[in-house]
């Protein structure tokens, strides 16, 4: 039975942050060659990821934590840090809270996306969650974790690639930015934000 379980996981997992790669390779591009840089990424999807796991056993047990309606206004998140991004590679600032700084993403702002592309992530866990015993949600609960390291891996792995690194290096400063914005964007619509 725990291997059923381990199995959902790993497919609800992979089914529900799939996108992600996408960013973190952007994020570890933006750090290449940046001491210090693959730490602050895998720490950052960590936080993120544990603030998503944390509002989605809060709402499981009950708590009524962050109702249907709030979830799409986590867009803005992406959406403000990718137009601050743009707006300071414009202008050709240099921050090192800014995703596009010289020293790779911040934590914070790689926790940040992390939460905010994983907002939809809580709606799909809970019903779930919501299934199981204890047990298995110690049992999703740590094979999610394990493979947020695995999604990290597979994301440096990407941004390492010669043609991927050149790529990245290359149009990774303009990408990072329109692919928050265009995520923020995306999360509002699925959310219904507009539709209010």
């Amino acid at each position: 039975m725990d291997l059923i379980i381990i199995a959902q996981a790993v497919g609800l997992f992979t089914v529900t942050n799939i996108d992600d790669i996408v960013v973190l390779a952007l994020f570890f591009a933006q750090g290449a060659g940046e001491r210090g840089t693959t730490a602050k990424i895998v720490a950052g999807q960590y936080l993120g990821f544990t603030a998503i796991l944390a509002a989605t056993l809060a709402a499981t047990f009950g708590a009524g934590f962050l109702p249907e309606a709030v979830r799409a206004y986590f867009g803005l998140l992406p959406l403000l840090l990718g137009l601050r991004a743009a707006w300071k590679m414009w202008r050709g600032d240099d921050d090192d809270d800014a995703p596009g700084s010289n020293n790779g993403p911040a934590l914070l702002t790689v926790a940040t996306v992390t939460f905010a592309n994983g907002g939809d992530n809580i709606g799909i866990y809970v019903p779930v969650f919501i299934t199981v015993d204890h047990t298995g949600l110690a049992v999703y609960t740590a094979v999610f974790l394990l493979l947020v390291g695995v999604l990290c891996a597979v994301g440096r792995f990407l941004a390492t690639r010669a043609p991927i690194a050149r790529a990245l290096s290359r149009w990774g400063h303009v990408l990072l930015p329109a692919v928050l914005i265009v995520l923020g964007i995306v999360i509002l619509i699925e959310g219904g934000a507009f539709a209010l």
